[in-house]
């Protein structure tokens, strides 16, 4: 084979291996993501052992179903960082958003739905009671992002396209609010449809008439309830009642003053001991601080910024790289993420009133472990799809500029061609207009003898001998 085409054939190697290109997950969100969950471990060990001996269940009882959920919750996020595809997820968000509206409802299909604390609000799966709640944060994130990357241009210039947005989170709110009870996740919704908003460029007057119209909405809701009125009055004075509906913030409130700053060790909390409720899911952050101190809160607390501040950076460098979905999709987690946490750490100090969410990747909770673990799938994901684009684009820039000099040797190369006189074209083969063309062709079909004479005395090229035979 001539050396000259040996560039070409690697050169089209190469191409054939542009799809055969791998990506890299991201480092420093797999690392946040293990050590939130290695606090977790050790905290719910630590903090559900006396709980679990009151109930005759075993002393580490509740650690070994944190590490069956937190297995579990590991297998979902292995399966989608390495066979999700993300266009495929932004292709049936709606189907989703669907999905999750029927697993609000489901609590209330008799033998399926499960109630406990005066709130029906879990599905019974057997192994494990699902909070559909917990699936509806990821499921609205997903279609948010979605609607936001196909109607960006309708969102930020048309009315109606952005209060599609305050209508679906208005739906899930009521649905959230008047079957389930949980208005805590009702305003997690809000909070973050409305920030997504906000990053996707909607203008924030336009967003004061929407606001305007949920904030007596959502007044109301709290106001006709009772227990909702005394909750947010004990949260004011947690003091004016501290052996009833204020136990829960007075005991967190002195486990927390009881740290200081570097706690009394792990193991060493007394609240813990059948002092503070739920010491090992809403309110673990409480025995972490009397534990650890305020160093440890404020190390605990430095994970989490790392944490959506790396999720944050993600999004901003898919939307450089004009890959809007997953651009919307890390900003949605990351705002999730650091709106729960924000509430569950106010809730333990004493900042917000009392609600029921948990410490993303700490608090026990089979539900939120399964889809805090599935949105930090989706964003590992997302990282390895960036990185390979990423990569990509490098490796076709090279080859353009690879095969760009191959022709250009290819042109260097190439002899130079024979010179040789011009070959006269017979008369036969002269192109005529159309309609001199018909009239030749006429004169031929209906003169034999006028062609014949034309054929006799054509003239044929002659070369060499000056012409001569």
């Amino acid at each position: 084979m001539d050396g000259r085409y040996t560039p070409r054939i690697q050169l089209e190697r190469q191409a054939v291996r542009l799809d055969a290109v791998s990506g890299r997950f991201d480092e420093w969100l797999l690392l946040c993501v293990l050590a939130l969950t290695s606090v977790g471990l050790v905290m719910v060990a630590s903090s559900s052992i006396a709980m679990a001996e009151a109930r005759g269940l075993g002393p580490m009882y509740y650690f070994y179903r944190h590490i069956l959920s937190v297995l579990m919750g590991m297998g979902v996020m292995l399966v989608l960082m390495y066979r999700c595809d993300i266009r495929q997820l932004e292709k049936y968000s709606r189907v989703l958003l669907a999905l999750g509206v029927l697993l609000l409802l489901l609590v209330w299909v008799p033998g399926l739905g499960h109630s406990a604390k005066g709130a029906r609000r879990w599905l019974n799966l057997g192994i494990i009671n699902f909070q559909p709640a917990e699936a509806v944060k990821l499921i609205f994130v997903i279609w948010l992002a979605s609607y936001l990357s196909r109607f960006s241009d309708e969102v930020k210039g048309s009315w109606r396209s952005m209060l599609k947005v305050f209508i679906a989170a208005a739906l899930l709110s009521i649905i959230l609010v008047e079957v389930q009870k949980d208005f805590g996740t009702t305003a997690l919704l809000l909070a973050t449809a409305a920030l997504m908003l906000v990053i996707g460029g909607v203008h924030l007057p336009r967003m004061i008439m929407p606001v305007a119209l949920l904030m007596p909405a959502l007044i109301w809701f709290v106001a006709r309830e009772a227990y909702r009125m005394r909750r947010i009055r004990l949260w004011i004075n947690p003091w004016e009642d501290p052996f009833g509906d204020g136990y829960q913030l007075t005991n967190a409130l002195m486990a927390v003053g009881r740290g200081e700053l570097w706690g009394v060790g792990l193991g060493g909390s007394v609240q813990k001991l059948n002092y503070l409720p739920e010491a090992y899911t809403d309110f673990i952050m409480a025995v972490l601080a009397e534990e650890f101190g305020f160093i440890g809160v404020c190390a605990l607390i430095a994970l989490y910024a790392l944490l959506v501040g790396r999720i944050l950076w993600l999004g901003l460098q898919c939307v450089q790289m004009r890959r809007y979905f997953p651009g919307y999709l890390c900003f949605g987690i990351g705002m999730w993420m650091a709106l729960q946490t924000f509430i569950s750490i106010g809730v333990n100090i004493g900042l917000l009133p009392t609600k029921g969410l948990t410490l993303p990747l700490v608090s026990f909770g089979g539900s939120s472990i399964l889809v805090t673990f599935a949105a930090m799938g989706l964003l590992l994901r997302v990282s390895w799809e960036l990185e390979r684009a990423r990569r990509q684009v490098a490796l076709h820039r090279e080859m353009s500029q690879q095969g760009r000099a191959v022709v250009a040797a290819e042109a260097a190369a190439a002899p130079a061609p024979a010179a040789s006189m011009p070959r006269s074209k017979p008369v036969n083969e002269q192109r005529l207009p159309g309609k001199a063309l018909w009239q030749r062709l006429g004169g031929w079909l209906y003169q034999p003898g006028v062609r014949h004479e034309a054929r006799r005395q054509r003239i044929e090229p002659s070369f060499g001998n000056g012409g001569q035979p």
